[in-house]
């Protein structure tokens, strides 16, 4: 499209160079500061990559569409030379002797890192409010949209009570893409934290197929179901990452053995010839009127460009999140157990005896929500437990894959779901409600496409009667990206969601944004 401020073509034909891009958006991350986006920035080494992307456009020998382009990374995957976290005590100060393999080619590809984004701790949660930094406020809190709507009272008390969540756990990478500080962003999904901020924070999200993307240096919360998540302001530009990312990892055995053939997005999509499912399940409990009469008014977009819409069942739908819960807490109680403050991250003073330092160095390192879960995983883990629950749930899990494969083989191509129940809570109005809670109620029409391995995308799609952004989740057949990608980009053509207009008079500093409808960058 033409309305796409193309920064790659900007950098190719020298009308902005990466080193000016670079310092704006660290600018803009520190003018931003309230969003509480970045646990850490990389200024210096940013601002070295950037250079030495310079030197390589000036020879015209540029590393590819990436080169300069910069990008954020949630602070769950491990960055050499930068400090991971996990938004934990127990990982504070804690700097990875590698990269992740996600990180690797990003810069391999010229990519610029600015820092590390917030999160919950160890990406367990829903809101991005539960990691030891603080929580992430969503930029659309300070959007003339949101204002315009919201009522105010006294103006200083306003902003500091109306403000609402991004969703999580990867909010501050959706956050950082939303208020323009990066182009891209790479998040984490294992139940939807990828796609519920995306959808809150009005971004596109993408969660690849399971093993499409190596998982190597992503801190592991559930093995079987974690995925690299993307996020970026438009369908392209997450084909271009998707692109660079995907692929078999000799160090990651779940990859795929296939070589991966980045793809480019037609520029005008047909949809004529597909069919979309709508699974009835998906009208869950909770589900606000808003996004059910958006939903359907995007089917109906479908079936007036010539597709196939049909209804159709996921049979196993309502025993997923309870399923989900099973699998999750148990795959994490393993996963942490390797946090005993022996070989790195905290330790705590008490030496009395080996047993207690490791139990003291796990209740001042981990959080109520981690502690939580690694209690109830290790409760359905017990001998006396296990087949009541753990094989229960894989056998469900089972079932819940094989209702997926059922409808895909009945002929739909594509699935159309919403991807939250509502737009974005009131932080305030949120942490009413325990993580467990709230995890529960917002991960529900997400996480089924983790258990079952699938490729899913939030585009965002309308802004709600609040002024906030609501997204529908498309749901595709396995490493069948391509396509999905290409729906989701007809969609977005469809609905040109609005612009955020921040009204921060310190944001719009001689912006390289100001002028432009978008920043998309491919």
């Amino acid at each position: 499209g033409v309305w796409r401020f193309q920064v790659s073509a900007a950098l190719k034909e020298g009308r902005v160079g990466p080193r000016e891009l670079c310092q704006r958006c660290l600018a803009r991350i520190k003018s931003s500061g309230v969003l509480n986006a970045y646990i850490s920035v990389a200024e210096e080494t940013a601002l070295k990559q950037a250079e030495e992307s310079e030197k390589r456009y000036k020879r015209g020998q540029p590393l590819g569409v990436l080169d300069g382009i910069p990008v954020a990374v949630k602070d769950n995957f491990s960055t050499a030379g930068i400090e991971t976290t996990c938004a934990s005590n127990m990982l504070k100060g804690y700097i990875s002797p590698y990269n992740a393999t996600v990180v690797q080619k990003l810069l391999d590809q010229g990519a610029v890192l600015l820092g590390k984004t917030n999160l919950d701790e160890f990406a367990m949660g829903s809101g991005s409010t539960d990691g030891v930094f603080g929580p992430v406020r969503n930029p659309w809190s300070y959007s003339r949209q949101y204002k315009e709507k919201s009522v105010p009272k006294s103006h200083s008390e306003d902003e500091e009570c109306n403000w609402v969540i991004t969703g999580g756990s990867s909010g501050g990478s959706a956050a950082a893409v939303a208020s323009f500080t990066c182009f891209a962003a790479l998040g984490s999904d294992t139940g939807g934290s990828t796609r519920n901020p995306a959808a809150h924070c009005g971004v596109v999200g993408l969660k690849p197929t399971y093993g499409l993307i190596s998982r190597h240096g992503l801190i592991p919360l559930v093995n079987s179901m974690d995925v690299p998540g993307i996020l970026t302001r438009c369908v392209d530009d997450a084909a271009v990452v998707l692109g660079s990312l995907a692929g078999h990892d000799p160090k990651d055995s779940t990859t795929i053995q296939d070589n991966f053939k980045p793809f480019e997005l037609p520029d005008s999509p047909d949809v004529s010839k597909l069919s979309i499912g709508i699974p009835k399940e998906y009208q869950a409990p909770g589900l606000s009127s808003e996004i059910l009469a958006l939903w359907s008014k995007a089917a109906d977009l479908f079936k007036n460009a010539g597709a196939k819409v049909t209804e159709v069942s996921l049979p196993h739908t309502r025993y997923s999140i309870v399923c989900y819960h099973v699998l999750c807490t148990a795959e994490v109680a393993s996963n942490m157990a390797r946090f005993d403050g022996l070989e790195y991250g905290h330790r705590s003073e008490m030496n009395k005896s080996t047993e207690s330092m490791y139990a003291a160095t796990r209740r001042e390192g981990f959080n109520d929500v981690v502690r939580g879960r690694i209690l109830s995983g290790n409760y359905f883990l017990l001998k006396q437990n296990y087949e009541k629950y753990f094989i229960k749930a894989q056998k469900v899990r089972r079932l819940i894959a094989n209702d997926f494969l059922k409808v895909f083989g009945s002929g739909v191509d594509i699935l159309l779901t919403p991807t939250t129940l509502s737009d974005a809570v009131p932080h305030a109005e949120f942490i009413k409600e325990d993580n467990r809670t709230r995890s529960a109620q917002d991960d529900i029409l997400t996480q089924a496409a983790n258990m079952a391995g699938l490729p899913a995308i939030n585009v965002p799609t309308a802004l709600s009667e609040r002024g906030l952004p609501i997204g529908l989740q498309f749901i595709g057949r396995s490493f069948q990206e391509k396509q999905l990608l290409t729906v989701a980009k007809w969609f977005e053509k469809q609905v040109k969601f609005p612009m955020i207009q921040l009204e921060e008079v310190k944001w719009h500093s001689h912006d390289v944004f100001q002028h432009q409808k978008s920043a998309s960058f491919s």
